[in-house]
């Protein structure tokens, strides 16, 4: 024991965010990493999941079992939490649009898991989070699936279910982690989150599903998922700043007057835009640094925590990274004295100088977005900041004025070992995962009731076109076998279809350095030998929402000259192909980062052809292994780029050059 003398605090939660390929390699993966000391649950679901899609549908071709585990149904549900005691655990969940349903079939689950208790006895036992932010999916992720009022109103009603059914659950987890990956300052990190849960109390206050007497418990529910970058002193006061305006806020906004109530209560999943292709064994010491962040505080220190995993810039994480980010958190837990200590801040005049920059600083960002109405609102005025904060930094990077070690700096390196086999280095999803997935649903299907879950969905349907709280007939729904995508194909039905805002129109324009102004010349000199202006589409296939590349392409492409057509998210292959014809584009670049390139960037190239327009040279950007890269360029692609491409002004001139070749300009 140190010389502090004190008991030693217990541990965070320690939770690896995990699912891939099938519902059994998941629960695998769950009890083998439990096993190895995890304490928590973090799970990971496909994009078809969190979109509401069942594996069978179009839009589901080449992303399911890729970013996390498929589960269409309540069998598959069962699956992945078979021999794990959901009454004993602590789940975290990644999912928002969707959320209502997921929760409603891990309920069932649990019914099943203790047939001697009542549903109520189970659902007072269940513990665990839904991350259920949807704002933040208009901003930055994109997996949203309703418009944003009626998912307003879907967070709402799971909020006052689970407040008065499901005490010990935290209903949403408002999460500004990826409000940082889409280039948010920590200012707006700050204020956008918080911002979001104003939106939130104040739309369960306005429902009147909860009494004045229980909204300090749904206050005291609220929990955040945040972001630690390698900036750890700055990172430490972005957290002592997050306790002190939410403690403000909920005392003075809402009244909120038990100080346990007011407490912020926050996990994280430190960043990953760091994580670099180039020299990747680096990002251990940048977890590391990111990790600190978060646990020196003892004030403001996260109650759980998961890490990614040093090679996530290349690829699908091995299960024995993951066990690495893992003993990561255990050497810190258990062999440091970290523990052992009161809060190692308090006192310090510089924390709490950047601590009050902060905290003044978000407080004038938050009242700008109340007067504009509230998140809601202001979510095309916030998207478009988050985009000209991120392409700020890019131009930092790329002028060298931040230091990204191994990538503009210090690029020189041996041979690493751990990338000797770059294919051997990351682990690549399960090639039958969308065929098993496909079957599983078609059997479902055939052996469940048609007619009680035709009755279930409209039921549902009923409820959703009145103010009704739809978490019962959500459960009803499951209870009778209906899918994730039939439970979201009613209520799209119902609620309507939405795209949300890209940002790109309302962002900055660079400043035109010399490099960008040569560029500019060969674009608009190209253009002139071309007959007109330079025009180049920019796509996102799939539902990948992770759209911060293409919006930084898209941007840079625009400051260069280009004309530039995007239109945002979660597009079919036959969508892309039809815009590059009503268009008539010079050059198609693609951008695809949870791993279905080998599949979509076929299914353009085939639809160019059957088009006639095969001459259109087509480009691709995302995370993908060398190997895929060099079938891609055999397939017909012009040029690839991974993360280790930082470069946007010169991946503009490789465009040039490409539209260049495709017409025989050189």
């Amino acid at each position: 024991m140190s010389e502090s003398g004190g008991r030693k605090d217990r541990p965070w939660v320690m939770r690896t965010y995990a699912g891939h390929s099938t519902a059994e390699a998941s629960n695998a993966l769950y009890r083998t990493n439990l096993a190895k000391g995890q304490t928590g649950l973090s799970v990971a679901f496909d994009l078809p999941t969190q979109t509401g899609y069942d594996p069978d549908s179009p839009l589901s071709r080449g992303e399911v079992g890729k970013v996390g585990v498929p589960v269409p149904h309540l069998g598959e549900m069962r699956k992945l939490f078979s021999g794990i005691p959901l009454t004993e655990m602590n789940t975290s969940m990644t999912i928002n649009a969707v959320a209502m349903w997921m929760l409603a079939m891990y309920q069932v689950v649990a019914e099943e898991q203790n047939p001697d208790l009542s549903p109520e006895e189970v659902a007072a036992q269940l513990a665990g989070t839904t991350q259920n932010d949807i704002i933040k999916e208009y901003l930055s992720r994109g997996t949203y699936a309703f418009p944003p009022e009626a998912s307003m109103r879907l967070i709402a009603d799971m909020i006052a279910y689970t407040v008065h059914q499901i005490p010990k659950w935290n209903p949403i987890n408002i999460c500004s982690y990826h409000l940082q990956e889409a280039g948010a300052t920590p200012t707006q990190e700050l204020a956008y989150a918080l911002s979001t849960a104003i939106a939130v109390l104040d739309e369960v206050k306005e429902s009147g599903q909860v009494s004045d007497d229980d909204f300090e418990t749904v206050v005291g529910r609220i929990s955040f998922f945040v972001n630690a970058g390698v900036r750890f002193v700055e990172e430490t006061c972005k957290m002592r700043a997050f306790v002190q305006l939410w403690d403000e806020i909920t005392r003075e906004r809402y009244g909120v007057q038990d100080p346990k109530m007011r407490r912020f209560r926050y996990g994280v999943q430190v960043n990953s835009l760091g994580l670099t292709e180039a020299q990747p064994e680096n990002n251990v010491q940048r977890i590391v640094l990111e990790m600190l962040g978060v646990t020196l505080s003892k004030n403001a220190r996260a109650r759980a925590l998961q890490l990614p995993a040093w090679n996530e810039a290349l690829g699908l994480p091995r299960p024995w990274d993951q066990q690495w980010s893992l003993r990561l958190q255990q050497v810190l837990a258990f062999e440091s004295d970290l523990l052992e200590y009161d809060d190692i801040f308090d006192g310090s005049h510089v924390i709490e100088a950047k601590v009050a920059e902060l905290v003044a600083s978000a407080r004038a960002e938050i009242d700008r977005v109340q007067e504009m109405g509230g998140a809601i609102a202001a979510v095309d005025y916030m998207k478009s900041e988050l985009v000209s904060s991120h392409a700020a930094r890019r131009a930092r990077i790329e002028s060298g004025e931040e230091v990204i070690v191994g990538v503009n700096k210090f690029e020189s390196t041996e041979p690493s070992p751990l990338t000797a086999d770059l294919d051997g280095a990351i682990m690549a999803a399960d090639p039958e995962a969308e065929k098993t997935a496909r079957a599983s649903v078609e059997a479902w299907k055939a052996e469940r009731d048609e007619a009680e879950v035709a009755e279930a969905l409209e039921a549902l349907a009923a409820a959703a076109a009145t103010d009704a709280n739809l978490m019962a007939p959500t459960l009803a729904a499951a209870r009778a076998g209906a899918t994730t995508g039939e439970w979201a194909a009613t209520l799209r039905d119902v609620f309507g279809e939405y795209r949300g805002p890209t940002g790109v129109t309302g962002a900055a324009v660079a400043e035109a350095g010399a490099e960008l102004a040569a560029v500019r010349e060969r674009v608009r000199a190209t253009g002139e030998e071309l007959g007109g202006r330079l025009r180049l589409l920019v796509g996102k296939p799939g539902l990948d929402g992770h759209s911060n590349g293409a919006e930084q392409v898209a941007v840079r492409a625009r400051d260069a000259g280009f004309e530039v057509v995007y239109q945002g998210i979660r597009l079919t292959p036959q969508q892309i192909v039809a815009a590059a014809v009503a268009e008539d584009v010079h050059c198609i670049g693609l951008s695809i980062l949870s791993g279905s390139h080998m599949e979509l960037v076929p299914d353009v190239l085939d639809g160019l052809r059957d088009a006639g327009l095969s001459d259109i040279p087509v480009i691709v950007g995302g995370i993908i292994p060398d190997s895929d890269g060099r079938r891609l360029r055999e397939l017909g692609v012009a040029a690839v780029y991974t993360p280790k491409d930082y470069g946007l002004t010169e991946i503009m001139g490789g465009i040039v050059d490409v539209i260049r070749r495709a017409n025989g300009l050189d």
